[in-house]
């Protein structure tokens, strides 16, 4: 049986787990939101796109010298930036990347910064302060699953403005649908979304579940769902990082606190 002192030193060694400001907090070390220099593309090079595994680089403009960058399909891989001769696409930590639209989505040399999330004064009026949401992994890796497991840990700590996840969809609010959506999920998502009482939404996290992507056009897949019910949010991400997910939510139902 270890010592108060023991134990004391120990907790003191840890340190201040709890984050006291989410939307302050910042993922150091985290690749991001891509950043695109203002600065001329090598010309006729088109390597960043041809690279891209998910089709996330769309050139366009004159001879494809304007890059965009589509965070519904980017997995922040990075590879664009290391075969960029010119240097021109980079990637920040910041995680402020959710949308409430799948054309907000998209990042561009004029648009270094995604439009902020339009708050739902309908879904702020009805969940404003009490959020419950069922998380359904729709063949997914793992990997946005655990971190959406870890919003309710003691550093995010997502239950502190009322939002939790729940057992049942009998229970639930919003579906927080991660994964590209495969043909042996679509019935039991479908089946989820049916159990959910009105009103509810839908939240695309991750992305598998915003575009397929490394899975988009794969014959596995089945995402007719989403077609009848467009997510209300977008968390971009591979994996979406937890405060992309809380910061996002809490603009989405104007929570301030």
């Amino acid at each position: 049986m270890p010592s108060l002192l023991t134990a004391l030193s120990v907790r003191k060694a840890q340190g201040r787990q709890y984050i006291a400001d989410l939307r302050a907090a910042a993922a150091t070390g985290f690749r991001a939101r891509p950043v695109i220099a203002d600065k001329p593309c090598a010309s006729g090079c088109n390597a960043c796109a041809t690279q891209c595994p998910t089709q996330a680089v769309v050139l366009t403009g004159p001879d494809g010298a304007e890059v965009g960058i589509d965070l519904g399909a980017c997995v922040m891989c990075g590879e664009c930036s290391a075969v960029c001769p010119s240097q021109k696409i980079g990637f920040s930590s910041d995680v402020h990347l959710s949308a409430t639209t799948r054309q907000g989505l998209v990042v561009t040399q004029a648009r270094a910064h995604l439009d902020p999330v339009a708050v739902s004064a309908e879904l702020h009026r009805h969940f404003g302060r009490s959020l419950k949401l069922r998380s359904v992994s729709s063949g997914g890796c793992n990997g946005c699953e655990m971190e959406i497991n870890a919003l309710s840990n003691v550093n995010f700590d997502l239950g502190r403005y009322g939002i939790d996840i729940v057992a049942s969809p009998r229970h639930a609010d919003a579906l927080v649908l991660s994964g590209p959506l495969t043909h042996n999920m679509a019935q039991a998502v479908r089946t989820c979304w049916e159990a959910m009482p009105a009103p509810k939404f839908v939240i695309a996290v991750g992305a598998c579940a915003i575009s397929g992507g490394v899975f988009q056009g794969s014959s596995a897949l089945e995402r007719s769902f989403l077609d009848e019910f467009p997510p209300s949010l977008y968390v971009p991400g591979c994996p979406a990082h937890p405060l992309t997910f809380i910061t996002g939510i809490l603009d989405l139902l104007g929570i301030d606190r």
